[in-house]
C-alpha cells in the first residue's frame, strides 16, 4: 500500500448543510475543530512511513485526524471507524461525502504500526503544536510545568512462578502456530496438560515445596525448548521468533544451571536483576514494576509538560486567559525510570520545538543540585523543592551540613563548635560526580562536648559538591522559605488538573497497546486530543475550570430588605 499525497479536502456542500442542520448550537467538537484549525496535517508529513509504489491507501493525514478525534472521545478502533462511517460531524471534519463508506478498523492499527516502525510517533503531536506556535498561542520564554503519572501496562500481573510458566506457554503457543509439525516431534501430550491453557487460569499448589518443584519443572522445560530450537535439525528461523527470544531473555534473569541441575535465582546474590531491569511479562518486554507514593504498578510512566499562561494577561471581561495552557511535551518511559532522569530530556525536547521556557515548575522528583545548574546553562530556571537532608544527623536533629561554615577560598570548613577542618580533598564519587571530602581532626572530635549531635565515628566527615553547585543549592534552599517563592510555585499545581483531564478524557491510565513505542504513540495522540479540546474551549470562550454554583448562591439578595 502506497501513499499518494493529496491536499486536505474541502467540506462537501451536502455534508456541510446536513451537519449544520443536525448541530444547530455551535456544532460538535469535530466541526468546530475543522472551522477553527482547518486541516493541520498533510499527507507529506507521513511520507517516510509509506512506500511510493503500490495501491493508494487511505490518506494518512485523515487517519491522523481520526486518531486525534478517537482519543478526544476515548473510542476504540472499531468505534472510531464506525464514527467515520456513520457520524455526519466526523465526515464534516474529514471533508467526506455523506455516502462515503469509511474504512475498516484494522486500517488504524496498520497506521499506528507504520508510524512506530518508521520512528514517526511524534508527527501527530508536533504538527498541531507547530500550528499553535505559528499562531502565537504558545511561546518560548514563558513558564512550563511538568509532572508524571503511572500507566498500567496492557498485561496481567503475574508472580514469579506464573511468569515462568506463562513464558514457556507463550513460546509453545508461538511455535505451535509457526511450526506445528516440528513441535509435535519434540514434545508429548504431557506438555499440553501443563501448558494448554494460561498458567494463571488454574490454582497453583499451596505448599512451598510443591511450588518450588513446579518452578524447577518450568525451568527444565524452558531450557529443553531452547535447546531444541537451536538443535541442528530445527528450522533456523525458529530461534528468532519473538516469543522464543523472550523465553531466552527471561530464563537468563530467572534461572541458571549447575551442571544438569536447574536452579531458580532467588536473591540478588544469585544474580536476580534489579526491578528496573526485570522483565514482568512475556507479552510486553518493555513493561517494568515500580512504586511511588505507596502505589505499585507494572507498566509505564507518562511525563506531561504544559505551558502556563500568565494570569496578568487574562481578559477581564470574559475571564479568558491570554493564551491557552497547551501540552508542549510528553515523554513515556518504563515505570522504573526516575523522574529526575527525565528533566534533561524534557528540556531537550522543548528546545527542539523552539519552546524553551524561562521558568520550569516541577516537584522534588525532577530537581537536584546538578539539574539546577544544568538548567541554568540552558537558560531555564528550574523551580521546585529540593529533596530534604536525609542524613543520620538530620533525622536525629543534630548538626547537618548546613550548620558548617564553608570557605571555598581557604579550602576549609568550620564546625558549629569552632573547629577548623584538617583535610580538603577533591575526588570523584562512584557515580562519576565531582565532590570534595572534608575531614576534621579526630583529636578534636573525640573529646568534643557536642559529639553526640555530630557523629558516631572517630571524626566528622563532609562530602561537598563543587562550589558552583554548592552555592546554587544554598541559594535555592534559602529561596524556598520565602513568600515570593511559594506564591510562584503555586502555579505548579495546575499540572495535576491536566493529568486528571488526560486520564478521564483519553484514558491514559491504562495502556491500550503493548510495548513502549506504541504506548508512547498513544500518549502523544492523547496529548494532541487534550490540546484540541483546550484550543476549542479557548476559541469559544469556554473556561475549562467552570465553577459549579448552588441554588442558594444564585439568589440575588442585593435588594433584600432588613427583616430584623
Amino acid at each position: 500500500m502506497s501513499m499518494q499525497p493529496q491536499s486536505w479536502p474541502e467540506v462537501p456542500a451536502v455534508t456541510a448543510r446536513v451537519a449544520r442542520a443536525a448541530f444547530r448550537k455551535g456544532g460538535s467538537l469535530a466541526m468546530r475543530v475543522r472551522d477553527e484549525l482547518g486541516g493541520w496535517y498533510a499527507d507529506e508529513d507521513f511520507a517516510a512511513a509509506y512506500p511510493v509504489r503500490g495501491k493508494p491507501g487511505v490518506s494518512p493525514a485523515q487517519l491522523a485526524m481520526v486518531t486525534v478525534l478517537q482519543f478526544a472521545e476515548n473510542l476504540t478502533d472499531r468505534q472510531a471507524a464506525d464514527a467515520v462511517r456513520g457520524r455526519v460531524d466526523w465526515k464534516y471534519c474529514l471533508g467526506l461525502e455523506l455516502e462515503d463508506e469509511g474504512f475498516d478498523a484494522s486500517v488504524l492499527t496498520g497506521f499506528r504500526e507504520r508510524l512506530v516502525g518508521n520512528g514517526a510517533e511524534r508527527v501527530i503531536f508536533d504538527r498541531l503544536l507547530d500550528l499553535a506556535r505559528q499562531r502565537g498561542l504558545v511561546r518560548a520564554g514563558g513558564r512550563a510545568r511538568t509532572d508524571s503519572t503511572h500507566v498500567l501496562g496492557r498485561i496481567r500481573d503475574l508472580n514469579r512462578l506464573e511468569l515462568a510458566g506463562e513464558t514457556v506457554r507463550a513460546a509453545l503457543e508461538a511455535l505451535a502456530a509457526a511450526a506445528p509439525g516440528w513441535l509435535a516431534t519434540v514434545i508429548d501430550a504431557s506438555w499440553q496438560r501443563v501448558y494448554g491453557q494460561r498458567i494463571d487460569s488454574w490454582r497453583l499448589p499451596d505448599s512451598q515445596a510443591a511450588r518450588q518443584e513446579l518452578a524447577v519443572r518450568y525451568g527444565r522445560d524452558g531450557y529443553w525448548l531452547l535447546e531444541q530450537v537451536t538443535a541442528p535439525g530445527a528450522p533456523g528461523w525458529l530461534k528468532d521468533l519473538p516469543a522464543v527470544q523472550m523465553l531466552r531473555r527471561l530464563w537468563i534473569q530467572q534461572y541458571y544451571r549447575d551442571g544438569e541441575k536447574v536452579i531458580r535465582r532467588e536473591e540478588r546474590a544469585h544474580g536476580l536483576p534489579p526491578g528496573k531491569d526485570r522483565l514482568a511479562s512475556p507479552y510486553d518486554p518493555d513493561a517494568r514494576y515500580s512504586e511511588k507514593h505507596g502505589t505499585g504498578w507494572t507498566g509505564y510512566k507518562a511525563h506531561v509538560t504544559e505551558a502556563v499562561s500568565d494570569p496578568a494577561g487574562d481578559d477581564p471581561g470574559t475571564g479568558r486567559p491570554a493564551l491557552p495552557n497547551l501540552v508542549t511535551d510528553v515523554q513515556t518511559t518504563h515505570a522504573a525510570v526516575a523522574d529526575a532522569a527525565m528533566t534533561g530530556p524534557v528540556h531537550d525536547s522543548l528546545r527542539a520545538a523552539v519552546l524553551t521556557p524561562g521558568e520550569h515548575l516541577a516537584d522534588s522528583g525532577y530537581t537536584s543540585a546538578d539539574l539546577l545548574v544544568a538548567s541554568r546553562l540552558r537558560g531555564i530556571t528550574l523551580i521546585g523543592p529540593l529533596l530534604s537532608d536525609n542524613s543520620p544527623q538530620a533525622r536525629a536533629g543534630g548538626y547537618t551540613q548546613d550548620a558548617f561554615a564553608i570557605d571555598f577560598d581557604a579550602s576549609q570548613a568550620t564546625c558549629p563548635q569552632g573547629q577548623v577542618s584538617s583535610r580538603w580533598q577533591p575526588l570523584r564519587q562512584h557515580d562519576g560526580k565531582e565532590a570534595i571530602c572534608v575531614q576534621f581532626p579526630a583529636a578534636a572530635c573525640r573529646p568534643c562536648p557536642a559529639r553526640d549531635k555530630c557523629t558516631t565515628a572517630t571524626r566528622r566527615q563532609l562530602y561537598l559538591r563543587p562550589r558552583h553547585i554548592h552555592e546554587a543549592v544554598a541559594a535555592a534552599r534559602a529561596a524556598e522559605g520565602t513568600r515570593q517563592w511559594k506564591d510562584q510555585y503555586k502555579a505548579r499545581a495546575g499540572i495535576e488538573g491536566t493529568i486528571a483531564q488526560a486520564v478521564h478524557v483519553t484514558g491514559i491510565r491504562r495502556a491500550r497497546y503493548l510495548g513502549l513505542d506504541k504506548t508512547r504513540l498513544e500518549h502523544l495522540a492523547a496529548a494532541t486530543a487534550i490540546n484540541v479540546i483546550r484550543l476549542d474551549a479557548w476559541y469559544n470562550h469556554n473556561p475549562i475550570d467552570r465553577t459549579r454554583t448552588t441554588h442558594l448562591q444564585r439568589l440575588d439578595l442585593t435588594c433584600s430588605t432588613n427583616l430584623n
